[in-house]
């Protein structure tokens, strides 16, 4: 007996701690929904890439460009993919970064690495007088050259590549500096292969960001789907280019079309608001609690508000970035919670009723409620998982406040609860009849 009691009070004093970790020291991380940022708007240049294979560069593209935000510590970032007619557009949305050339800065670091292959003399020279240009005449700065004169679009881009390394020492074509090496998985493997050997005698040219940076002649066909880009690099200059491609080469080229500064659409006085709401449907809850269980009632406000406090903690501990949905995540767990107390407190009551003494009632009440509870819990665990792996940022943000608010409930109803009745339980009869009975006849 003396030892529950500890154990309740301890767990009481624990409640207050996290209820002044949240309140007071560590600050919530919000959403763009909730504190604002910067909104912009790509289009994609998939003229090279038609159908289907369209479709699959804007998801890859859409992961490379979440990875690269989420690379340089932005939190919550919603990147997502907009297809209006022929045109595919790449929504960025940055959640507490105001200052747009910052946020430029961090999508516009990912390079764009394409290979081309020669276009037949006869197309070029067919080109050229389309053009008004005379075959060897002196450029003319006037005449705006189209960038893919020279050479053809393929399919090798940034997207087939597994690895780039950075090599120092003897190089295609004799140029002795620092040199990227790239590594292609098994698909840009086999282009690669098909590439050199279609163009063996001729030349390939590594684009980077629209400009060619090494134009190498293929002597004889690459297997294994290894490359070399080579140029007057310096070491800083290579190592950039590395630690670019590998944070994600962007599977199709990408310009900016719009870029803002946006406020909070809730505003700081709708969540205000909100807020006020959770507390007066949290005093409801304790109200009702208290008057219709009595005792457990008592038990079930103060278990209910060490899981509050706990799993606000556990959010602020995991750097979890609230947004609305977020937030609907974990009031959701807040009704399993509460859910999970009143089928105790239910089975307690009727255990009573069959005239078993109260440490007995307490113990099969306990046991005779988990089934439901576990089942009920772990079916929404489920669902969350599944969400959070197949969602966007916005359902992965939901589905993991509800998940984590979800197993913070069990522990809370099966452990915290238990405790706390186990402590204050009452033996008088005449006692137990008005605090563990119901408040209606």
């Amino acid at each position: 007996m003396i030892q529950t009691r500890i154990a309740a009070v301890a767990i009481l004093i624990v409640t207050f701690v996290c209820a002044y970790l949240v309140y007071a020291v560590l600050p919530f991380k919000l959403g763009l929904d909730l504190q604002g940022g910067t909104h912009l708007v790509y289009r994609a240049d998939t003229s090279v890439i038609a159908g289907r294979d369209a479709d699959e560069a804007m998801e890859g593209l859409r992961d490379v460009i979440e990875r690269r935000i989420n690379f340089f510590g932005v939190t919550e970032p919603l990147v997502q993919v907009n297809h209006a007619g022929d045109e595919y557009r790449l929504i960025v949305e940055l959640a507490g970064v105001f200052d747009i050339n910052q946020a430029i800065q961090i999508i516009g670091q990912t390079p764009f690495l394409e290979f081309r292959t020669e276009r037949p003399q006869a197309e070029v020279d067919a080109l050229l007088k389309d053009l008004g240009i005379e075959k060897d005449a002196p450029v003319n700065p006037d005449v705006q050259v189209p960038d893919d004169l020279f050479y053809l679009h393929s399919e090798l881009t940034g997207r087939f590549l597994k690895e780039a390394s950075l090599s120092f020492g003897s190089q295609q074509g004799g140029f002795g500096g620092p040199s990227v090496s790239l590594q292609f998985n098994d698909d840009g493997a086999a282009l690669f292969r098909e590439m050199t050997r279609d163009n063996i005698g001729k030349t390939i040219a590594i684009y980077l960001d629209g400009a060619p940076i090494s134009i190498p002649v293929v002597q004889d066909e690459i297997a294994g789907g290894q490359a070399q880009i080579t140029g007057k690099f310096t070491a800083e200059e290579a190592r950039d280019l590395v630690n670019n491609l590998n944070s994600g080469a962007l599977p199709v080229p990408i310009s900016l079309i719009s870029q803002q500064n946006i406020g909070p659409t809730l505003g700081a006085r709708a969540l205000a608001k909100g807020v006020n709401a959770g507390i007066y449907a949290l005093i409801a809850i304790a109200v009702f609690l208290l008057v219709w269980y009595r005792l457990p009632g008592l038990v079930g406000i103060f278990s209910l508000a060490f899981y509050t406090g706990f799993a606000l903690l556990i959010f602020k501990i995991l750097g979890i970035t609230l947004t609305t949905a977020g937030i609907t995540g974990f009031i959701l767990s807040v009704g399993m919670a509460v859910d999970a107390n009143i089928l105790i407190f239910e089975r307690l009551r009727e255990e009573i009723r069959l005239g078993k003494s109260l440490d007995t009632a307490l113990r099969e009440g306990f046991w005779r409620a988990w089934p439901s509870i576990r089942d009920a819990n772990i079916s929404t665990i489920i669902t969350s998982a599944i969400l959070f792996w197949f969602g966007t940022s916005i359902v992965k943000g939901f589905a993991l406040t509800l998940g984590i608010g979800v197993i913070a409930s069990m522990f809370s109803a099966f452990a915290i609860t238990r405790t706390y009745l186990f402590a204050v339980r009452i033996h008088k009869e005449a006692a137990q009849k008005f605090l563990y009975g119901s408040s209606m006849k």
